[in-house]
C-alpha cells in the first residue's frame, strides 16, 4: 500500500529551528517518492478535521511535530481511526519520544518514519481527558502551569522555574483508592506514568512500558525538603516496583506501584498536569488505563 503521510508542525514548541525542520521534511521524502503534506498543529489542539482528512485523501500516517502536548491532541483525535502517529521532538520535553527511543536529531527521527515500525501504545483517561504520556498532581502541576506562561521554553527554562518552585512548594492531602486499599497520605506530587519519562531523560517511573496495559504510580510523600530530594533522587536512579503487600510496612518516601485505575481524592485542589500541559483540577482524579490506544512508529 502506497504511503502518504501528513506533517503537523507546532511553530511554538520548543526551542529549535522550524525552517530547517521543514527543509529536512521536504528533501528526505521527496527523496523516497512518497507524497506528502505539511500543515501547521491546529489553534487550541482542535483536531476533529483530520478524521475526514485522513479519508478523504487516504492519509496512512500523521506525523506530530511537535512537544507531548501536541502528540496529546492529535492522538486523542485519532483514537479508533486506521492511521499510524510518528513524532519528530519539537518540544521542550519529547517525554513520550524518549520513551519511545525516538533520536532527537531530525534526519534520524525522519528515518524512523520511514523504516520504523507501527505498533501498539497505550493511553489513560483522566476524568474523561485523554491522556498518553503521564499526568500528576502537586509540585510537577505547579511547575508546568508556571512554565505554560514563560515566553521562553527549553531546558533552562524549565530547571530555573522548577528550582524557584521548589523552595515555596507545599505538600498536599490525598485520599488514594486503588485496588480494593484505600490511604491517606500528604504528598509532594503523584505521578501517574504510561511512559517512565518526565522528560528531558528524567525517569521518574522506571519500570514503565508503553503497552503492558498498566499505569505506573509513583508518590512522594511529605519529607522535610532535603529528604524530598533524596527520595526523588532515589526514584529517578532506582525505582523499583512495590508489591500491594509491602507499601505500607515501612515509612518511606516513595510509594512506586501498578495498576490499571486508580482514584484520588484531591481536596486541596492540587494543581494537575496532563502530558505536561496543565489542566483544570478536580477534587476528585480517576485514571483508567486505554489500552492500545494508538499505533506509534518506532525504531
Amino acid at each position: 500500500m502506497q504511503r502518504k503521510l501528513l506533517f503537523l508542525i507546532n511553530p511554538i514548541s520548543g526551542t529549535r529551528n522550524k525552517n530547517r525542520l521543514t527543509q529536512a521534511i521536504t528533501k528526505e521524502t521527496t527523496q523516497r517518492n512518497i507524497p506528502f503534506q505539511i500543515i501547521p498543529t491546529a489553534i487550541e489542539g482542535k483536531y476533529d478535521f483530520l478524521k475526514e482528512k485522513i479519508s478523504q485523501e487516504k492519509i496512512t500516517d500523521v506525523i506530530v511535530c511537535g512537544g507531548d502536548g501536541s502528540i496529546n491532541h492529535v492522538a486523542s483525535a485519532l483514537i479508533g481511526i486506521n492511521v499510524n502517529i510518528g513524532i519528530i521532538p519539537m518540544g521542550s520535553g519529547n517525554g513520550l519520544a524518549f520513551a519511545a527511543k525516538i533520536p532527537f536529531n531530525i534526519s534520524k527521527a525522519l528515518d524512523v518514519i520511514f523504516k520504523g515500525k507501527a505498533s501498539a501504545v497505550d493511553g489513560f483517561n483522566i476524568n474523561n481527558t485523554f491522556g498518553c504520556m503521564l499526568c500528576g498532581l502537586g509540585f510537577d502541576a505547579q511547575v508546568a502551569h508556571a512554565f505554560f506562561n514563560e515566553k521562553k521554553r527549553g531546558l533552562f527554562t524549565y530547571i530555573k522555574i522548577s528550582l524557584q518552585h521548589f523552595f515555596c512548594s507545599k505538600f498536599y492531602p490525598f485520599i488514594v483508592e486503588v485496588n480494593n486499599t484505600t490511604f491517606k497520605t500528604e504528598a509532594f506530587f503523584i505521578s501517574i506514568a504510561n511512559s517512565n519519562q518526565f522528560g528531558n531523560y528524567v525517569t521518574i517511573a522506571p519500570q514503565a512500558k508503553l503497552n503492558d496495559g498498566l499505569l505506573d504510580v509513583v508518590i512522594i510523600k511529605k519529607r522535610n525538603k532535603i529528604q524530598t530530594v533524596i527520595s526523588l533522587l532515589k526514584q529517578i536512579s532506582l525505582g523499583k516496583i512495590q508489591p500491594y503487600s509491602e507499601l505500607f510496612k515501612k515509612d518511606k518516601g516513595v510509594y512506586y506501584f501498578q495498576t490499571d485505575h486508580i482514584i484520588i481524592q484531591n481536596p486541596a485542589l492540587a494543581p494537575l498536569h496532563i502530558d505536561g500541559e496543565p489542566a483544570e483540577t478536580k477534587d476528585k482524579v480517576e485514571v483508567r488505563i486505554l489500552p492500545n490506544a494508538f499505533k506509534l512508529i518506532q525504531p
